[in-house]
Formats: C-alpha cells, sequence, structure tokens
C-alpha cells in the first residue's frame, strides 16, 4: 500500500459503519433517499476521519518513534514529510464538507462537532486520565448521530445507551493492550498510560462489557423494542453478541490484541463470523 493511502488509515473506516445502525435498527434501508444519505455520511466520516488521523499523526511523530509499531508510520518514518501531510488533510476535510453539506445542516453540525473534538483530544485532553476513553466514545456517538439526526431518522435511546457502552469498553480495552504492550515505557508514548494500571482497566473493561451485554439483552426483550419491530425474535441474537464480546477479551487477555479495536473486527475470522451472523439474523428478523 502506498504510503499516502496508509496515512489515510482506510481499515480504520470500519469505525464509520456506526452510521448505518440508524438504517438498521430504523427501517430505512427500503427508503432510497435515507440509504442515499447514509452513504454520504459514511464517507463524509471517513474522509474527515482521515484528516484528523493525519493531523494526529503530524503532531504525535517524535511519540510515535518511541513506539515498536507505529514507528513504521509514514510521517514518523519519514516517508511523508508533515508539509505533504498538511496537504493531504486539507483535501480530506475539504471532501468531507462537501459531501456532508449534501445531506443538510444536522450532518454539517455533527461533523464540526467531531472535528472539534478531535482537535480537543489531539491538543491535550487525551492526557486526561478516564476524559481520554470518553472522548474516544464521543466520537462514535457523533458517527451514530450522523446516521440517525443526520438523516432524518430519530435516536433510540436504547441504541444510544448501546453505543456508549461499547465505546467505552473498546476504549478502556486499547488503553489496556497500549499499556501491556509498552510495558514500564508507556508514558513516553502515552502520558496517561502512566495513570493507567493493569487492575484499574481490568475493572473497567469489566464493568462496560457486563454494561453492553445487560443493555443489550434488555434492548431485545424490551416491550417498545417489539413494538416497533414487529418482533419478539431479537432474543436470538444474543448468542452472536456474547461471543464477539467474548472473543474480543480472549484476544485481549491471552493473545496481546485490542490496540487497534479495527484491526481486531477484520482480522479474527471468529469476530467477523460472529458478527456476519447478527447481521444476517438480525435483518431477517427485522424484515420479517
Amino acid at each position: 500500500m502506498p504510503a499516502w493511502l496508509r496515512l489515510l488509515r482506510p481499515h480504520q473506516w470500519i469505525k464509520n459503519s456506526f452510521v448505518f445502525v440508524g438504517i438498521l435498527f430504523g427501517h430505512g434501508w427500503n427508503n432510497a433517499q435515507q440509504l442515499k444519505l447514509a452513504l454520504l455520511a459514511f464517507a463524509a466520516f471517513c474522509l474527515t476521519s482521515s484528516a484528523v488521523y493525519v493531523l494526529n499523526d503530524i503532531a504525535d511523530r517524535e511519540e510515535d518513534r518511541q513506539h515498536p509499531k507505529k514507528c513504521r508510520r509514514p510521517i514518523a518514518s519519514g516517508a511523508i514529510s508533515p508539509q505533504l501531510a498538511y496537504a493531504i488533510a486539507a483535501a480530506c476535510w475539504l471532501g468531507g464538507a462537501l459531501l456532508a453539506v449534501q445531506c443538510g445542516k444536522n450532518l454539517v453540525l455533527l461533523l464540526l462537532g467531531y472535528m472539534l473534538l478531535q482537535v480537543a483530544y489531539s491538543h491535550g485532553l487525551k492526557h486526561i486520565v478516564i476524559l481520554d476513553v470518553f472522548l474516544i466514545a464521543s466520537g462514535f456517538m457523533l458517527r451514530i448521530l450522523a446516521g440517525t439526526l443526520g438523516i432524518g431518522i430519530p435516536p433510540s435511546q436504547w441504541l444510544l445507551l448501546c453505543g456508549l457502552l461499547l465505546t467505552l469498553f473498546l476504549g478502556f480495552a486499547k488503553r489496556r493492550a497500549e499499556l501491556m504492550l509498552l510495558e514500564d515505557g508507556g508514558g513516553k508514548h502515552r502520558r496517561v498510560l502512566e495513570h493507567y494500571s493493569e487492575e484499574l482497566l481490568d475493572q473497567m473493561i469489566s464493568v462496560t462489557a457486563a454494561g453492553v451485554l445487560v443493555a443489550y439483552c434488555l434492548y431485545t426483550v424490551s416491550p417498545d423494542t417489539i413494538a416497533l419491530h414487529g418482533t419478539d425474535k431479537l432474543v436470538y441474537t444474543i448468542p452472536f453478541v456474547l461471543y464477539g464480546m467474548f472473543r474480543y477479551l480472549y484476544l485481549l487477555h491471552e493473545r496481546g490484541g485490542g490496540g487497534d479495536p479495527a484491526q481486531e473486527v477484520v482480522g479474527d475470522w471468529h469476530i467477523i463470523a460472529s458478527g456476519m451472523a447478527w447481521l444476517a439474523t438480525t435483518l431477517v428478523l427485522l424484515r420479517g
């Protein structure tokens, strides 16, 4: 993969699939206009998030050189100059803004909020323990809102709750993986790791993982959910969620994974299979 494409981190675009959750649970798949808007919102977030990754790589290039894996990133390794990287980031940001304008004011505001959040995160808030993970989760919540409010679908409270807990779980798992990978030298790469411990992160991961599972289970059997979707069979999707969560925990604790959630999702066939099975079963039940 050429250096400029690696700089955009296309494998991270899977995170922007949170935009499509509103279409799935809002029964928008039969609405051609909403599908078009969702695709535009997805593309806008892909370009905007890539612009953020580029700016972060420019700002973190010295710290990345201390990391055993991130030192190979295009800017940290010297394959791309900071000046060229700024130009690439500007092009991505402009492309994302033009796509967002086609979806309306709500998406433009959400995308602007995402950019401001990421700038604040990169320029100091990422060094504040616990708040750093909540800010990561906030970026995902804005993606969910982009796929609901941004395209005219009212967001479900259950959807927002499950999304928040899931992204907090992934954020704390990411911090634990970074802590284990860098061990005593973690603070040189990411200062906030000095304030975390393995025991603290394990407790937070346990709490958020349990919260995800309980919230999703309650969602599937909620009377409001059954009335909205016209089925009480969503409970049969729970095993796929359980397996995917447990597999992720296994990779985190036994395989040294979890440092890059996007790579874990696309790189482990167990998680891919459970995710596809969940999606297929959910679609069949919601359409049936």
